[in-house]
């Protein structure tokens, strides 16, 4: 009877053990979650910003040039090579090109007190993958309904491709 009753507290201590655990690991696992969330999200903005800033770039230094079309061209091919070289994929000239497109459409859209204050960036809310399938979109009304809906409903770049062709 000794012997059964160790065996139960023993049991019991185990199973308040193995329920602590599991809530302590829970919380510990929400926490690395929300961790790992919060830097993708900032990694995307980054991103993005980025890309836009590098498009506005671009168009300042195609502007500034004489023959705009072929100068244009070779400071694409020129950057791509030497961005390339430094920071690996990423920067073909498609890419340059994309960023520029995403400069002169979300350039535009800046707020009152952005284009007051031209060192604030537009809030982009998004990863690159849904912006460039957003920039797709030639109807500036019908690209700026699903980013907001991209946006308030958390949607993938899947769920945005399925909204769209479903329209």
């Amino acid at each position: 009877f000794k012997n059964e009753l160790s065996l139960h507290k023993t049991t019991n201590i185990m199973t308040k053990i193995n329920k602590f655990n599991n809530e302590f690991y829970s919380k510990i696992s929400e926490i690395l979650q929300f961790a790992r969330s919060k830097v993708i999200q900032t990694v995307n903005t980054t991103m993005v910003e980025t890309y836009f800033e590098i498009g506005r770039l671009i168009i300042e230094e195609e502007q500034s040039g004489s023959e705009r079309a072929e100068y244009g061209k070779q400071i694409l091919k020129e950057l791509s090579l030497k961005l390339t070289s430094e920071f690996g994929l990423g920067f073909s000239v498609t890419n340059l090109q994309q960023m520029k497109n995403f400069y002169n459409i979300y350039g535009k859209q800046q707020t009152v007190s952005a284009k007051s204050n031209p060192n604030e960036l537009p809030s982009f809310k998004l990863s690159w993958s849904h912006y460039l399938k957003l920039m797709r979109i030639e109807d500036e009304l019908e690209r700026k309904f699903y980013e907001i809906e991209c946006a308030k409903n958390n949607w993938s770049l899947r769920e945005l491709q399925r909204q769209y062709d479903s329209a």
